[in-house]
């Protein structure tokens, strides 16, 4: 037991990675190229995010919505300054790993929590190009795009969210080192037999 929080650790490292992976080529190669009213598409990779915040807490949250955020900046098609999904996605994993311990108590956190991250993530993402001068960035095209960006993320949320959380919690009951039903407590065998008449240790 002594080497379970190690293990454990690393197990959930792997599969934020392995769920980072697979959201980014899903929304490279699937999601990318729906052709859906508006010109928006669901964004998977801020789903994946979501869900790893909500199981995993907000440290989880913040370092793989770097991660994911950086390698959505940096990955084809790319036509916008390093960092922005990067500050953004962050941003996001660390606020919906706040949610992670209503998680049990609520079951609506993760609709709640996608629609907020959907809403957050697409004005952050929006402002950070007005700053940086991105005249694709305006007050017009932000408020057609977040009604549209929300409910697609919201749509999309069953098949990504729910799948990842499901896949996750799996994957940490089965890492649980499972008792030996043949192993007695120390604490039990020492008073078992110290009670036997005529045995002695």
């Amino acid at each position: 037991m002594l080497n379970a929080p190690e293990g454990s650790q690393t197990g959930r490292t792997i599969m934020a990675g392995v769920v980072i992976v697979a959201a980014l080529i899903l929304q490279v190669s699937v999601a990318n190229r729906l052709p859906l009213p508006g010109g928006v598409t669901p964004d998977l990779v801020l789903l994946a995010v979501v869900a790893l915040a909500l199981v995993n807490g907000s440290l989880t949250g913040l370092v793989a919505g770097f991660a994911a955020g950086l390698a959505a900046d940096i990955i084809p098609p790319a036509d916008h300054t390093i960092g922005r999904y990067a500050l953004v996605y962050c941003l996001i994993g660390y606020i919906c790993g706040m949610a992670s311990d209503d998680m049990d108590r609520q079951s609506m956190v993760p609709f709640f929590a996608v629609a907020a991250g959907a809403l957050v993530g697409t004005v952050l993402y929006a402002g950070t190009g007005m700053m940086l001068g991105d005249p694709r960035a305006s007050w017009t095209i932000v408020a057609r795009m977040v009604p549209l960006q929300v409910l697609y993320d919201v749509i999309a949320s069953p098949f990504v969210v729910w799948a990842i959380l499901r896949v996750t919690r799996r994957f940490e009951r089965g890492e649980r080192p499972s008792r030996d039903r043949f192993s007695v407590p120390a604490a039990r065998y020492r008073s078992g037999s110290g009670s036997r008449p005529g045995v002695r240790l």
